[in-house]
């Protein structure tokens, strides 16, 4: 029989890709997800209602399964998603956790989301399940904030100054997410996933003008500016303030790591920034 994989965060950038893997592979997967039936899903993928804030659905959800992969912090709201989470797998009967952490997780100077995922981390390593634990660096594709601009021949707001950051394709991520997911050699190990190079915001927009054939300008955003946009977008008055810490921790050059942890895993370098713009802004494939 084979053994049930939960997959939280079932419909985002890493969770889906996640899901599709495993499918690939022939696992059996639940997708947690607050819209199963919009969700965009593979076929064989049971998929059932939940949000990690919402403790009494991911206790349904562990039911039955052996592993499950975790993304709970999104934001200060989501301080204890981690450890509930982990309180529920115990509960379940699940045997190993994979939790999708971040660079750096637990430094006091990354803000509210690197404390939070601190916490979620610990109570991962306490919990007596078998556990992996991930830490990406920037995603690759979060670039993808600048489309709007650069369709519309303007400059793209950046607020992180030259900070370097070890950019990793967030395919990588996923790929061993799966990894951890499915072999018992990962477990105990913490991650620290990049690519095989720090950039700066700069490195980045000049490779997307090549990519593209063309300039891509950048406005460089003060303090204030930043707070400004992110509360026009939605955030919170805390969130906000919260990832202006995570910011300038950025820009001090807090996240120039690169690592071979993502070679390690999955046995070939780290995909470079510019094969992952490649592909997706020069229409490459996925």
């Amino acid at each position: 029989m084979v053994a049930m994989i939960l997959v939280t965060g079932a419909t985002g950038t890493i969770g889906s890709d996640v899901v599709r893997r495993l499918v690939a592979r022939g696992e059996k997967v639940r997708a947690l997800t607050r819209d199963p039936g919009g969700a965009q899903l593979p076929p064989g993928v049971e998929a059932v209602r939940g949000h990690h804030r919402d403790l009494d659905s991911v206790a349904a959800a562990m039911a039955g399964a052996d592993a499950a992969f975790l993304v709970g912090v999104f934001g200060p709201e989501d301080a204890d998603s981690d450890g509930g989470m982990v309180r529920a797998a115990r509960a379940a009967g699940v045997r190993r956790v994979v939790k999708l952490s971040a660079i750096s997780a637990g430094d006091p100077r990354t803000g509210l989301g690197g404390i939070a995922h601190g916490h979620g981390e610990e109570a991962v390593r306490e919990s007596g399940l078998e556990w992996v634990i991930l830490r990406p660096s920037a995603f690759a594709s979060n670039t993808l904030s600048w489309a709007e601009a650069i369709r519309s021949g303007e400059p793209a707001p950046n607020m992180l100054g030259v900070g370097r950051q070890g950019v990793v394709d967030p395919r990588d991520v996923a790929e061993v997410a799966v990894a951890a997911l499915v072999d018992a050699g990962h477990v105990g190990r913490t991650y620290t996933l990049t690519g095989p190079e720090t950039l700066s915001p700069q490195d980045q927009a000049a490779v997307l003008g090549e990519v593209l054939g063309g300039r891509v300008e950048l406005r460089d955003l003060t303090p204030p500016q930043t707070r400004e946009l992110l509360v026009a977008s939605g955030w919170s008055e805390q969130a906000a303030q919260g990832l202006l810490r995570s910011v300038r921790f950025v820009a001090e050059g807090g996240n120039a790591v690169v690592t071979g942890d993502v070679e390690e895993v999955l046995g070939r370098p780290a995909r470079t920034y510019r094969e992952w713009a490649r592909e997706v802004f020069g229409g490459g494939g996925g």
